[in-house]
């Protein structure tokens, strides 16, 4: 019978993991180069597989692609360690009529591999395809697929060159997801319409999450499906990671897989002979089963209530009318008196909000989610909170979103973060799982309310999200193409770095005026000439006037009389800006909240007094 037949028409047992197996047998470099300095290795392998009860065997070529043999100095080697593994796998199958082989191609894109283009993956998967068919494998085996649109490409690819059987098993980022957050029911159903004969899940996961994600699918029952587990979540014991040896549990939910309509169950990391021959016992005297699922409907959009913030968003103030945020250092030490004093006296004045640093510098402050909900308590003052992807994993962001949303601070300004190394806490590293820019898409699913991973979160998250803008660049239109990015990815306005001459505030304008976003200039009042000749001559992209240092240089060391001038100009950049944007971003220099309390003010006057006029 063909492999056509039989995967339409029977219950398969396929083998278990080859790179695991390898590894405790004290192998542990390149596994596909032992097809050609260590046949008999693999040949042991799948011959194990076979008399365990396995009649699907895959080669030994998981990583057997240009991409991933680099790392050996093999990449010019590709056909030859293919056609090897094909040539050994079927040795050892010795024409037994029972055994189908098939070729395996792991997926690529994702974790070191993250950055490489669709096409230069595509390019060379088909080599790799290319070479297991001409060997003459019976079929292929798509394997660890966790991005979507490489899995749907690959099918693209194989169905055009070859008319044998195809199975794509895809890998979760969550029960029932993947990580873009497709779900797996559509993912499957997408997968089988390109062409793939049987569709499934295989790796990340042990038996108890995968059974939970082939539950929860909507498919049509016309679709077969595979499912290889691994063996548990790995241990790590003696310097070495371990997995569980639990082949009478395989045994058991093997039998609650095909109750669930699975067809083909094989194994993936951890699995040994052992565990493939338990699926083979309780496959043993069962026929397939089809189960009659209607087509699926997806849960997101079914669990998720729509809940509309209450009050009105930052962007939506500055859309309206004048809007005046200030930067409040939080502090570095556990004293908040004068913080709170501060905000206060801020809020007196008439700012909105008050934007609260996530470590500025990679220096340790107080916790600025704590700061905001002290704010909120005690002051009654808004916050916008920053968010910098330096100090937390994807785990930890999320987690302290879900925290944010909960507590209502719906505010953020989404930044990178400055890398650890700059900042003054020894051995500190910086995580950068994702940048502002991948966040700002994760922050937008999750105001859909879906997770990081896919999940449904039972409800939308509210956020707002700002991004950062450098004005101060020579060639203004690249900066502005970078919004544009930003914008796509989900910001909803932004916070500019200070600017220091009037005259830019005309040439900011002109050339975002085309943006539907609010940018809100940033305002930064000079306290001694020291200052303006540090932020002059030592941080990129700031440039100061002649005439502003000069005037800032007359100051000498008299502090009083620096914050004088520095404000008279601060006021007046202000007054400039005005005749442009409604959003203003006022800094504050070192915590002396009464300098931006000031600047709020006269700005609020000169705002009214220009209110008053056009009322007359």
């Amino acid at each position: 019978m063909k492999l056509h037949e039989r995967l339409a028409t029977q219950l398969i047992v396929a083998d278990g993991a080859i790179g695991t197996l390898l590894y405790e047998q004290g192998f542990d470099l390149c596994y596909e180069e032992l097809n050609l300095s260590n046949p008999n290795a693999i040949a042991s392998v799948h011959q194990a597989y076979i008399e365990a009860g396995a009649t699907l065997i895959q080669t030994n070529t998981y990583a057997a692609n240009a991409i991933k043999l680099e790392r050996y100095g093999l990449q010019e080697s590709v056909a030859t360690i293919n056609q090897a593994a094909v040539r050994i796998a079927k040795d050892t199958i010795n024409g037994n009529p029972t055994v189908h082989l098939v070729g395996t191609v792991g997926g690529i894109k994702g974790f070191q591999y993250e950055d490489l283009s669709l096409t230069k993956i595509q390019a060379a998967l088909m080599e790799q395809i290319d070479a297991l068919i001409e060997a003459g494998v019976d079929g292929l085996l798509f394997e660890t697929f966790y991005d979507f649109e490489e899995a749907k490409e690959t099918v693209k690819i194989a169905r055009r060159i070859t008319k044998n059987p195809i199975i794509m098993n895809v890998s979760l980022g969550d029960i029932g997801v993947l990580n873009d957050g497709t779900t797996l029911s559509e993912a499957l159903s997408e997968l089988y319409k390109l062409g793939a004969d049987v569709v499934g899940i295989n790796c990340r996961m042990g038996p108890n999450h995968m059974l939970r994600s082939i539950e929860e699918l909507k498919l049509p029952a016309s679709i077969p499906l595979a499912c290889y587990p691994n063996a548990s979540l790995p241990g790590y014991r003696d310097g070495r990671f371990v997995y569980a040896s639990n082949t009478e549990y395989f045994s058991t939910m093997a039998d609650r897989f095909i109750d669930e309509g699975v067809r083909l169950l094989g194994g993936c990391c951890g699995t040994t002979p052992a565990h493939i021959e338990s699926i083979a016992k309780a496959v043993a005297g069962r026929k397939p089963i089809i189960r009659d699922k209607a087509q699926f409907k997806s849960q997101q959009e079914s669990q998720v209530q729509t809940i509309r913030p209450k009050e009105a968003s930052i962007k939506e103030l500055a859309l309206q009318k004048q809007t005046i945020i200030v930067e409040l250092d939080p502090p570095k030490k556990l004293d908040i008196v004068r913080f709170i004093k501060g905000a206060k006296a801020l809020k007196e004045a008439g700012v909105d909000a008050l934007t609260l640093a996530d470590n500025s510098l990679a220096s340790p402050r107080v916790d600025n989610q704590t700061l905001a909900m002290i704010l909120k308590e005690k002051v009654g003052l808004r916050s916008l909170v920053h968010l910098t992807c330096r100090d937390r994993n994807l785990i930890g962001l999320q987690s302290h979103l879900m925290g944010l949303e909960l507590a209502g601070l719906h505010d953020l300004l989404v930044v990178t973060g400055d890398p650890s190394k700059i900042g003054d806490f020894p051995g500190a590293t910086s995580v950068y799982d994702v940048s502002s820019l991948k966040l700002l898409p994760l922050i937008n699913q999750m105001n859909k309310g879906i997770s990081f991973s896919g999940k449904s979160l039972g409800n939308p998250s509210r956020f707002t999200t700002a991004a950062a803008f450098n004005p101060n660049v020579k060639h203004l239109d690249k900066a502005v193409r970078r919004l544009e990015k930003k914008i796509e990815a989900g910001a909803d306005y932004f916070l500019s770095q200070p600017i220091f001459e009037e005259r830019q505030f005309e040439a900011v304008y002109e050339a975002t005026k085309h943006l539907k976003v609010p940018i809100f200039v940033g305002i930064m009042p000079l306290i001694s000439s020291r200052n303006a000749e540090f932020l002059h001559n030592e941080v990129p992209g700031i440039s100061l006037s002649d005439e502003t240092r000069r005037i800032m240089s007359t100051c000498g060391e008299d502090r009083l009389l620096g914050e004088q001038e520095g404000l008279k100009i601060a006021k007046s950049l202000a007054d400039a800006a005005t005749n442009y944007f409604n959003g203003l971003y006022f800094i504050t220099p070192f915590l002396r909240y009464e300098i931006t309390e000031e600047l709020t003010r006269h700005t609020r006057l000169i705002g009214k007094q220009a209110s008053n006029k056009e009322g007359n």
